[in-house]
């Protein structure tokens, strides 16, 4: 074979030969604790419902989600968010079902650390839209409009009821301006220091949200652009993360995963706390519905879209793949 010069003097394949050497030299790594396993528990039922817009999640009842969070705990993944869903007619406009203390996401709360203690992360959303009959995050006002602080009210309140149902970590993820500095007040007033805030710093109004509106129920009419960020932005997120940092985020995150690896990135970066990322609803079903027509290797695809959201910064993951993933991981 005729050669050229001294070229390749330089080959990088060598680290690629085989998988013991691509491990070894393999620069981003998933481990069951950077996961975050999101799950639903609905009001009223008696067998978990199946979500169809993506296949394999349910609503579970309260028992079945004690049992999810236990095999959590068995796969060695940190957390558990949980998202309360009620029976429609306790949906009204300020959300009071959120707030109260007897509400299907308190009654979960406690279900849940009831069962597994400190050995899992019980975290809670903090927000309004699965409470509220509109459907939106936020109270309207007189014209329709979320009123940012009036809704900023609500979510103290929603903070306090949630750490005394045995949140270890609150999610406010309402895209509220001031929301992250009214919920850690709200906690510290009623010596809950303990609880941490993981704030929903950088949210878009995204498509990829339209599986997890069946997930929660959702009553939303219309769109939230006018309170999550717009995809065309990222001076804004950085905005955002300042703001969320000065006001006492203990964790901040980027949502949606996939679609803002470039986001996530510059949060990272800049962030001198944890840095979380949601692939969310829409990220799960595309994966799942392409495997289940036989176009792409779910197990790999997975494991591929995982991979690129750590390496792109993400100190941990929200993922209906959680517990699976950790399964196999160890």
């Amino acid at each position: 074979m005729t050669t050229y010069g001294s070229f390749p003097g330089t080959r990088p394949r060598r680290l690629r030969t085989t998988p013991v050497m691509r491990r070894m030299v393999a620069e981003t790594r998933l481990h069951p604790a950077d996961f975050i396993l999101p799950a639903f528990v609905r009001e009223g039922v008696s067998e978990p419902v199946p979500i169809t817009a993506m296949p394999g999640v349910v609503q579970h009842t309260r028992d079945t989600l004690k049992k999810a969070a236990v095999e959590a705990v068995e796969a060695g993944i940190s957390g558990i968010m949980l998202f309360g869903v009620p029976e429609d007619e306790k949906k009204d406009a300020l959300g009071t079902a959120g707030t109260d203390p007897d509400g299907i996401l308190q009654v979960a709360l406690r279900d849940v650390r009831a069962e597994v203690g400190d050995e899992l992360l019980v975290m809670s959303d903090l927000c309004l839209d699965e409470f509220t009959d509109h459907g939106h995050c936020g109270v309207l006002d007189d014209q329709g409009r979320v009123d940012n602080d009036a809704t900023l009210e609500r979510y103290a309140e929603m903070a306090q009821v949630q750490a005394d149902a045995g949140a270890h970590v609150v999610g406010p993820s309402g895209m509220m301006d001031g929301q992250i500095g009214v919920v850690r007040d709200a906690l510290d007033q009623i010596g809950r220091e303990d609880v941490a805030v993981l704030a929903y710093t950088v949210k878009y109004a995204s498509a990829f949200y339209g599986p997890f509106r069946e997930a929660v129920g959702s009553s939303l009419k219309g769109d939230r652009k006018t309170y999550q960020q717009d995809a065309a932005n990222a001076r804004e997120a950085m905005r955002e993360l300042a703001l969320d940092l000065a006001e006492g985020a203990d964790m901040v995150m980027v949502k949606p995963a996939g679609p803002y690896l470039d986001i996530l990135a510059k949060v990272a970066e800049a962030a001198d706390v944890p840095v979380a990322a949601y692939q969310i609803s829409g990220e799960y079903s595309m994966i799942e519905a392409a495997a289940e027509k036989g176009w792409i290797d779910r197990d790999r695809a997975i494991l591929e879209a995982l991979t690129g959201i750590k390496r792109a910064g993400a100190r941990n993951i929200l993922t209906y793949w959680a517990t699976e993933v950790a399964r196999t991981l160890r």
